[in-house]
């Protein structure tokens, strides 16, 4: 090796770590850990659906403040009853943008600044086709899966911006963002496709800022999403067949990689999509 090549190349490795994006850690400060998220104040939306209880318990487990976010009152009140008192619900249509703001005021006056945000609310109006999806289905699926996640980020970052704190966002997506879906649930995964789009283009705006973004895509999952009242036990089954790992998910598979994208174990990560689909999705 040329003596003055190398002598550029150990000064280079030197710098790292010393420009304007500095290495959060260095191999000699202590290991984080990633399931000690003591201090932190996370909002979860779609808090009392299947995916969202299950998220907003990992993260009370993990010593975090969870602003549970979700329409439905009652079930808010028996999850952060459970969790106890540290956590708070917060009842509200995601739908309505000009709230989106006022929100994140609002968990940060009654409980501490958020730093961490997980858009899991998601809602499905399925149709027998495609030709039978209405202009209504389509709003009402990309105002609640695409149009709120978006504006409620930018609600969330800007209160980090202006708090100068740094923070995570982890956006819920679908394998249908990649597969398409069929029939009537293209508008469905047309929004997630959506968010996946979205959460790249977030992750490179506000990375100057310290704020990562990343998606989970969870694949077929044991909740009434996918078990309808239609669904018989051998239909269920039939789609476990299709799942490398042999069987559907459930909530709590998507409990681990969330808390992980939250903590300090993943602090040069943003942009990323993890597929949660016991391998049914691969690319």
């Amino acid at each position: 090796m040329d003596r003055a090549a190398g002598r550029a190349g150990a000064g280079d490795q030197d710098k790292r770590g010393s420009g304007p994006i500095r290495a959060a850690r260095h191999m000699t400060d202590p290991a984080p850990d990633p399931w000690n998220l003591d201090g932190r104040t996370v909002i979860v939306t779609g808090a009392t659906g299947g995916i969202g209880a299950a998220i907003a318990r990992g993260f009370a487990a993990a010593g975090a403040r969870v602003a549970a976010v979700d329409m439905d009152a009652s079930r808010l009140s028996q999850l952060t009853d459970e969790m106890g008192p540290s956590h708070r619900g917060f009842t509200i249509d995601l739908r309505e943008t000009a709230s989106l703001g006022p929100l994140v005021a609002k968990i940060a006056d009654d409980m501490d600044s958020p730093t961490v945000l997980v858009n899991v609310a998601g809602v499905i109006k399925r149709a027998a086709d495609v030709f039978s999806v209405t202009e209504a289905d389509w709003d009402f699926q990309h105002d609640v899966n695409a149009k709120a996640v978006f504006f409620l980020s930018q609600a969330f970052a800007r209160h980090l911006r202006d708090g100068e704190r740094p923070g995570s966002i982890v956006n819920y997506t679908s394998q249908g963002w990649m597969t398409g879906g069929f029939g009537g649930s293209v508008v469905y995964n047309a929004a997630k496709g959506a968010v996946a789009t979205m959460t790249r283009g977030l992750s490179r705006s506000w990375a100057p800022l310290g704020i990562r973004v990343n998606a989970v895509a969870p694949g077929l999952v044991d909740t009434p999403m996918v078990r309808t009242p239609a669904s018989t036990e051998e239909d269920i089954q039939a789609l476990a067949r299709q799942i490398p790992l042999g069987r559907l998910g459930v909530p709590e598979d998507h409990v681990g990689v969330t808390l992980f994208l939250a903590s300090d174990h993943a602090s040069y990560i943003t942009g990323a999509a993890f597929n949660v689909s016991g391998g049914f999705l691969m690319y």
